[in-house]
C-alpha cells in the first residue's frame, strides 16, 4: 500500500505560479510511475502530467505542456508538479497518483494508477 498527501494548493492570479508536492508513505514509490491528474466542477478527473520510476521520461497534457514540469525525488518519497503562467482554466483539484509496484513506465489513463491522494484545490483568479 502507498499512501499520497498533496499540498502546495491555493489561491493565485492569472500568471502566477505554484508547487504542489506529494508526500508518499508506505511502500516505496522508487519502482513506479507517479502522475498527477485534476477534476474542475463538473468535470472528469483529467491527465496533467506523468513522470517514470527514474525520473527519465516524463509526459504531459497538451494543455500545460511549456507551463508545467513534474519531478520527483525518491529518496525523500516526493512528486512535485511545479505550475507556471497559471491560467483560470487551470482552476481545479489536483490529485497525485501512483501505480503499482514494478510499474515504471509512464502512462496518461487514470485506470493504470492505484493510488490517489486526497487533492489539493489549485484556484487561478483572472
Amino acid at each position: 500500500q502507498v499512501q499520497l498527501v498533496e499540498s502546495g494548493g491555493g489561491l493565485v492570479q492569472a500568471g502566477g505560479s505554484l508547487r504542489l508536492s506529494c508526500a508518499a508513505s508506505g511502500r516505496t514509490i522508487s519502482n513506479r510511475a507517479m502522475g498527477w491528474f485534476r477534476q474542475a466542477p463538473g468535470r472528469e478527473r483529467d491527465f496533467v502530467a506523468t513522470i517514470s520510476s527514474t525520473g527519465s521520461r516524463t509526459d504531459y497534457a497538451d494543455s500545460v505542456k511549456g507551463r508545467f514540469t513534474i519531478s520527483r525525488d525518491n529518496a525523500k518519497s516526493m512528486a512535485f508538479l511545479q505550475m507556471n503562467s497559471l491560467k483560470p482554466e487551470d482552476t481545479a483539484v489536483y490529485y497525485c497518483a501512483a501505480r503499482r509496484q514494478l510499474y515504471p513506465q509512464t502512462t496518461s489513463a487514470n485506470r493504470d494508477y492505484d493510488y490517489w491522494g486526497q487533492g489539493t484545490q489549485v484556484t487561478v483568479s483572472s
